[in-house]
């Protein structure tokens, strides 16, 4: 309850006697003027008041549909932020765009914005204006908070100035929603509830751990499944296990089989040649055990969408080119596309020279560099002979990858440019996926035409994008939300091949 001596709807102070309001921020007025409604005290005090920043919204622009029965706040300076990023070329200018549209729709025919409106989850959304002029004067609540940020007008300092506000006028809870960490920190110390948006991170223990499910069978069922490459397992042995997941079939700790769960509830055999064969180039065999369930997921024509975490070193993309070749070659698919996002690690060197090609090389060079190991023809190690000098009129030779680019076979391509594109028969893989947003994940996955077939792969522990974790990145939210499907499989590497020392680099540092 709100007393005769604090503020009544921000900034209007009430005499106790007449319950008329007598000063607002302009002075002294008459009796019975209209009030100013500052979206301050909810609809209802039976649920909670979340208030959003806008760096989620940014991220989501959905994030207005997720909050079911609760209150959702929308403090009037989140969209004096939303608006300095409505025209970038982005996805952060495109969901800031689609954050107005969404509150124009919700607000038409509202009499007004700030009292609250229902949403279709059965809560309400409303703006929330905060005015320090307006503010009472003898909250000390308020004065606490201003002596430690002195900033009023900083955009976070009137959002938790508003939470407090909104603390005061309601007895619900009031749980300011960030994914702004030095936020959350500002929050906590005003005493203000604060959590992080999870609707669209998965949960920690997908990532936790990337070795596979040991799955215990009796000793004549490990010998059948040796023999028939199938087994029908007894109901609980395939408890909290989904379609095209990798185990460990096992009787004791020294019998294993690795095995995939088909979706008619069968696990069966791994099915994969003994190596991935590329014509006048390099073989390529599986080095481990994670290896060898990838190339199972990547050769299997049931399974149009592989999703693989591995950190540096494991051969994620080397396997995945290797395998793309090998089935380009064998004419299941018309052709490869590679692609990677153009997100930087560190200092930027500035703009590039040359045409697109060659400003896009720097970032593509990983796929070259694989491509060239996979399609070089074998040559013995050690200094070469001394060749006789090349005539510079001589066109130089080109290699085999680049004469299937020309071609339009091979493509190796920024991922920038795949918007309005459909990919049909191809088998496309999506490098560095873990610095994808779910929303432009979801961008890629439904490019893909018939026929084709989808490979990410990344390391969720490596990110430089500002705006995912290892938890919301679009790898880990891609996975997350098509588990299960008779159309997808995931494999995790655990075990890196580069070198000894890119492992213990990877491991230890």
């Amino acid at each position: 309850m709100i007393h005769q001596t604090e503020e009544i709807q921000a900034g209007l102070f009430e005499d106790s006697e007449h319950n008329t309001p007598l000063v607002t921020r302009r002075g002294l007025v008459g009796p019975n003027p209209k009030p100013v409604d500052f979206g301050l005290t909810a609809p209802s005090q039976v649920v909670k008041n979340y208030v959003l920043d806008t760096n989620v919204l940014l991220h989501d622009a959905a994030a207005l549909e997720r909050f079911k029965e609760n209150h959702l706040c929308i403090p009037v300076d989140v969209l004096a932020e939303l608006d300095k990023f409505k025209s970038e070329q982005s996805e952060r200018g495109a969901n800031a765009r689609r954050v107005h549209r969404r509150l124009i729709e919700m607000f038409a025919g509202a009499a007004k914005v700030t009292g609250g409106v229902p949403t279709e989850g059965g809560g309400t959304v409303r703006l929330v204006i905060y005015d320090p002029a307006a503010c009472p004067k003898n909250s000390d609540v308020l004065n606490r908070f201003h002596r430690i940020f002195p900033d009023r007008e900083r955009v976070d300092h009137r959002i938790l100035a508003a939470c407090l506000l909104l603390m005061q006028h309601n007895a619900a809870p009031v749980v300011l929603v960030t994914k702004d960490l030095n936020m959350h920190l500002k929050a906590r110390a005003a005493g203000i509830e604060c959590q992080d948006y999870l609707s669209d991170k998965v949960d920690a223990a997908e990532i936790a751990s990337y070795d596979l499910r040991h799955v215990e069978v009796a000793v004549d069922e490990l010998q059948r499944f040796a023999s028939s490459g199938e087994l029908l397992p007894a109901a609980p042995l395939s408890t909290g296990l989904h379609t095209n997941e990798y185990v460990l079939l096992g009787a004791g700790e020294k019998q294993t089989i690795p095995a995939r769960l088909r979706a008619d509830g069968r696990f069966v055999r791994l099915n994969l040649p003994e190596a991935l064969k590329i014509p006048d180039g390099q073989s390529l065999k599986p080095l481990n055990l994670g290896q060898r369930c990838l190339i199972d997921a990547l050769l299997n024509p049931e399974i149009s969408l592989v999703t693989c975490y591995g950190h540096a070193g494991t051969g994620k993309t080397l396997v995945a080119v290797a395998a793309g070749l090998h089935e380009m070659f064998k004419h299941r698919y018309h052709g490869m596309t590679v692609s990677r996002p153009v997100i930087a690690m560190g200092e930027q060197l500035g703009f590039l020279p040359g045409s697109l090609e060659e400003k896009m090389r720097p970032w593509l060079q990983p796929i070259h560099d694989a491509l060239d190991l996979l399609m070089r023809p074998d040559t013995p190690l050690g200094p070469r002979r001394k060749q006789p000098r090349a005539n510079p009129s001589t066109t130089p030779l080109k290699k085999p990858y680049e004469l299937l680019m020309e071609q339009g076979i091979l493509e190796i391509e920024a991922l920038c440019y795949i918007r309005g594109r459909s990919i049909p028969n191809r088998f496309f893989i999506l490098d560095e996926a873990q610095q994808l947003t779910p929303r432009e994940a979801k961008t890629i996955v439904t490019r893909m035409s018939r026929d084709s077939k989808l490979v990410m792969v990344g390391d969720p522990a490596q990110i430089d994008n500002p705006y995912v974790d290892s938890r919301s990145n679009g790898l880990v939210y891609t996975r997350n939300r098509l588990k299960g499907q008779p159309f997808t499989a995931h494999i995790a590497l655990n075990r890196g091949e580069r070198s000894e020392l890119a492992e213990a680099g990877a491991q230890l540092m």
